[in-house]
């Protein structure tokens, strides 16, 4: 079986994960310096958040140069020592592809934006302005205001579905897709094991560049993109063509490279990114329900419901996966608590497919506090530009604050003061104490992995609703082993013909049960089950 349809995936935002040169970003060096406690841990794989050559507009994700390294993480030859030791270690490794947009300082850009007439103008999105001299549509940008920045020196307006660093790439342009899939080909030929796509979703806009429908849900305080419905400016059909591409050139390569596909859509648009037995897309385009319809109502019956529609929705050769947390949103234990954390964690490693998990999420790290003279988030700085000072979201800040490894200065991360200041809690919440207690949430992660990769049902096994009590989400792998969660603040108890627990998120019980699987408050179990 290829090795991705059951790997789990840990993600690592590079500047905040470990800083080996006392700068206080972090960088691949000290990735590779933690290698081993990601192997530790048990984990298949790693996924690098961007390190590539950039202005650092969107860190990293305003792409200069698709072929090497920003200096602020190292160098093509630490990368290769970093890939080196981790496949030394078992580890596979997938990168960031950013392949929507370019940083505007990227060489293609700077020629591009040269005049109407340069041989590269038709590799970004150029459109003349309406006659009042305003954008060619009403197109809202993710970061706020229009889609569209006007370039004077041409006349002509560029399309940018981000920051206006970030000018976007035509995807209708043949020598545009070329490029990008060399580009995919330098790291598969330095044996990278597959990518993460961003904005996958995002590729072509509406050939005709219609105006998007307003949207009636919208109210004031609401990020601009809200205001419309983005039936033109997203999922356009000639996207999955592209992905279909691209999953060609993956193949072109041994070892079963993995292409993740970032994608915010519901089910049966998501299901279309698979692609068909015939025409295979993505090996797992990313679902994220569990983020945006779970994480905000955190109860068994909606967890539930959006485990069995996920389910059925599936095409028969697709291999599921799920995500709690990652760079772009709010921490798992902030959101639903300490003591649930621990419950999604065994929800996680238990379901069918591919899990992914967040860098620190393992040691319960909550969103990070940052002071609004240290918000660093270019989202969250031009709201800031057009809203004023008072009331700033620090944005994405608090989900990306280093990693705490120790109790001591700076949490182990740097010798210096990084980037974004370290969670306060780092004295008490960091690998070091949790490594060293028998009921942490680090110790939970571990043992969970440890008895995911010993249970061939949680592997292998097909997935079933099992009959539960409210407030409890239940299911069987392989029709041998339960799973059962308890999403609540009192016991609660099912019936099963009998079985041996072999885990529970509290770490204090296992052995025989016999016709009563009881459950305290905020207790998730994995039992194996007797014939009944």
């Amino acid at each position: 079986m290829e090795w991705w349809k059951t790997a789990t995936i840990y993600q690592i935002y590079p500047r905040s994960f470990q800083d080996s040169n006392g700068d206080g970003i972090g960088d691949l060096p000290g990735i590779k310096k933690r290698l081993p406690y990601i192997h530790d841990l048990g984990f298949d794989c790693i996924w690098l958040s961007p390190f590539y050559k950039s202005p650092m507009k969107d860190f990293g994700y305003d792409v200069a140069d698709y072929c090497d390294v920003d200096p602020i993480f190292g160098t093509l030859r630490d990368f290769d020592e970093l890939l080196a030791e981790a496949h030394r270690l078992g580890l596979k490794v997938i990168i960031d592809f950013v392949p929507n947009h370019t940083s505007d300082q990227h060489p293609w850009f700077l020629e591009s934006r040269k005049s109407r007439d340069n041989p590269k103008r038709d590799w970004y999105v150029w459109r003349d302005p309406k006659p009042d001299g305003s954008p060619p549509n009403n197109w809202q940008a993710y970061f706020g205001g229009p889609s569209w920045t006007l370039d004077e020196r041409t006349g002509q307006y560029y399309l940018h579905q981000f920051l206006p660093e970030q000018p976007d790439l035509n995807w209708r342009n043949p020598e545009v897709r070329q490029a990008m899939y060399e580009a995919m080909r330098f790291w598969l030929n330095k044996g990278v094991d597959g990518f993460r796509i961003d904005v996958i979703w995002l590729l072509v806009e509406d050939a005709l560049f219609r105006d998007e429908p307003d949207n009636p849900h919208y109210k004031p305080g609401d990020i601009d993109r809200f205001r419309h419905i983005h039936i033109y400016q997203e999922d356009q059909p000639e996207t999955r063509e592209i992905v279909q591409e691209m999953r060609a050139v993956l193949d072109e390569y041994p070892g079963d490279r993995v292409m993740v596909g970032e994608i915010y859509l519901p089910y049966p648009q998501l299901m279309a990114y698979y692609g068909t037995a015939e025409k295979p897309g993505c090996h797992l385009p990313f679902n994220f329900h569990l983020i945006f319809r779970g994480l905000n109502n955190w109860t068994a019956e909606n967890i539930r419901a959006i485990v069995e529609e996920y389910e059925a929705s599936l095409p028969p050769f697709a291999t599921p996966n799920w995500v709690l947390g990652n760079h772009d949103q709010h921490r798992l234990a902030s959101r639903i608590g300490h003591d649930q954390a621990r419950v999604a964690a065994m929800l996680l490693f238990t379901l069918r497919g591919s899990p992914t998990w967040y860098y620190g999420d393992e040691i319960g790290m909550v969103d990070g506090q940052i002071p609004p003279e240290k918000v660093q988030d270019p989202a969250a700085l031009r709201q800031r530009g057009a809203a004023g000072e008072h009331g700033l979201d620090p944005g994405r800040d608090p989900e990306r604050t280093p990693m705490q490894w120790t109790p001591y200065a700076y949490a182990g991360f740097s010798t210096r003061e990084p980037w974004l200041p370290i969670n306060p809690d780092y004295t008490e919440r960091n690998v070091e104490a949790q490594d060293a207690d028998p009921e942490s949430m680090l110790t939970l992660v571990r043992t969970l992995l440890v008895v995911r990769k010993a249970t061939p049902a949680l592997l292998h096994g097909n997935y079933q609703t099992y009959k539960a009590p409210a407030g409890v989400f239940a299911y069987l792998r392989g029709g041998e082993v339960l799973v059962a969660l308890n999403f609540t603040q009192e016991p609660k108890a099912l019936s099963i013909p009998g079985g041996e627990i072999l885990l529970s998120t509290h770490l204090d019980r296992y052995g025989q049960v016999e016709g009563r699987l009881e459950l305290r408050p905020n207790e998730g179990l994995i039992a194996t089950l007797l014939a009944p």
